[in-house]
């Protein structure tokens, strides 16, 4: 595995430019002509300590900084807030990290759409960080959960309403609105309007009116009415997200097009976004910056002791329509004896509440057993069992790649053959 080379990135994200027209610039947004003074550092690194050389001659003016039309609070306050350090000591974030990117990670792009304030960029590596720990280490884990129940494990991990739960536990509080004003320890993001609110004190609500997609979809025949059939495991693979969902751009798309992406935050500023997107943004932003300013294994520790640590029941994410057609199968492909159930015992069969206990077995090896209050039902359950058995193999020592930096080389895990397909 080799590791990224961080000095090739962007100054944008890794470090401040050090060249003269990038080290104080003027803020440049669609606003009335503003004063000369009115100007702010980047937030992608501790603001420097150097200042501007104020003028010699005492005929010229000297104009004073004016924060008012800025959107977002500047780099120069975060150290002084109480709340941002508090944040910083109450996730044991390490001294690299420096407060004004902290701060950074809170900016959302619905509330500044320069991708120099917000945390557009931080959220985009973090993401996709967030995504590769996750899955390998579940792929590591469970090397034969199906696709449907393995993309469901990822939304339970690193899902949006799992990271908009991480956000409140940690104690980070939304803003009520954005501005240089707020305190830079607060999430600050325009909130989208409910879908029961008027229009303009229209009576029309906002879930009546139909507004444009975010883009063109990636699925062939995406407006078609008979669209439902190609919603299944092939379909979420080649055209959805890692969580099966469908996704509207891809990164080609912005690839050859890179105003798709300004397009995107200035849409989001005029609507405004969720608590569960700007949440989501926000941790991983948190997840980018770790990785940027603290290196690849602080970036994986946080990664375990706040996504991988929270306790995830895999066997309750199956759901078998047909399991002993399944079992028969997977038996055939895996060169076993047919199964064949066989009654284990029984309790008061006459009377109102009997119990079976039925066993399925492969010639002499016992594959799962089940209970019920009929014999169909304790086979069903037997079934259920069997394949809950065989996808849930787990090996004794997990090593995932991304930890196969050290002396020790990595050794490839076991690569299933897939689920049953019928």
């Amino acid at each position: 595995m080799k590791g990224l080379r961080l000095l090739r990135w962007s100054g944008s994200v890794l470090s401040l430019r050090t060249r003269p027209c990038c080290f104080i610039h003027k803020y440049q947004y669609q606003y009335p002509a503003q004063p000369l003074g009115l100007l702010r550092l980047q937030s992608s690194a501790a603001a420097p300590l150097r200042t501007v050389s104020e003028p010699e001659d005492d005929k010229e003016p000297r104009d004073s900084t004016d924060y008012t039309l800025l959107p977002s609070p500047p780099p120069s306050r975060p150290p002084s807030s109480a709340r941002l350090s508090a944040l910083h000591a109450r996730l044991v974030l390490p001294t690299r990290l420096p407060l004004e990117i902290l701060a950074r990670c809170l900016v959302d792009p619905s509330a500044d759409t320069n991708s120099n304030f917000n945390n557009a960029s931080l959220s985009l590596l973090g993401s996709d960080l967030l995504g590769y720990y996750t899955s390998e280490a579940i792929i590591c884990r469970y090397p034969r959960l199906p696709t449907e129940v393995m993309k469901a494990a990822m939304a339970a991990y690193c899902g949006p309403k799992t990271l908009a739960a991480i956000t409140r536990e940690w104690g980070v509080e939304v803003a009520a609105a954005p501005g240089r004003e707020v305190d830079p320890g607060f999430l600050q993001c325009i909130r989208q309007e409910a879908g029961n609110a008027s229009v303009n004190g229209t009576g029309t609500q906002v879930k009546e009116l139909q507004t444009a997609a975010d883009g063109v979809s990636t699925r062939p025949d995406a407006e078609s009415p008979t669209r439902g059939w190609r919603r299944g495991a092939s379909s979420k693979t080649l055209y959805g997200d890692r969580f099966g969902d469908e996704i509207q751009r891809t990164e080609t798309d912005y690839a050859e097009r890179p105003e798709l992406r300004k397009e995107e935050a200035q849409r989001k500023a005029k609507r405004g976004v969720t608590l569960e997107q700007a949440s989501t943004g926000f941790v991983g932003a948190l997840m980018g910056a770790m990785y940027i300013h603290a290196g690849k294994k602080a970036a994986r520790n946080f990664f375990k002791a706040h996504v991988l640590s929270r306790h995830l029941d895999v066997s309750k994410l199956f759901e078998f329509r047909q399991p002993t057609r399944d079992l028969s199968k997977l038996c055939a492909r895996e060169g076993f004896e047919s199964p064949v159930a066989r009654i284990e015992s029984e309790t008061g069969r006459k009377s109102r509440t009997p119990v079976f206990v039925v066993g399925v077995f492969a010639g002499k090896d016992k594959l799962g057993e089940g209970s019920g209050s009929s014999l169909d039902e304790a086979r069903f359950r037997a079934a259920v069992g069997a394949l809950k058995g065989w996808y849930l193999y787990s090996p004794l020592e997990v090593r995932v790649p991304s930890e196969a930096t050290g002396g020790r080389p990595w050794e490839p895990v076991l690569v299933d053959g897939g689920e049953v397909v019928v």
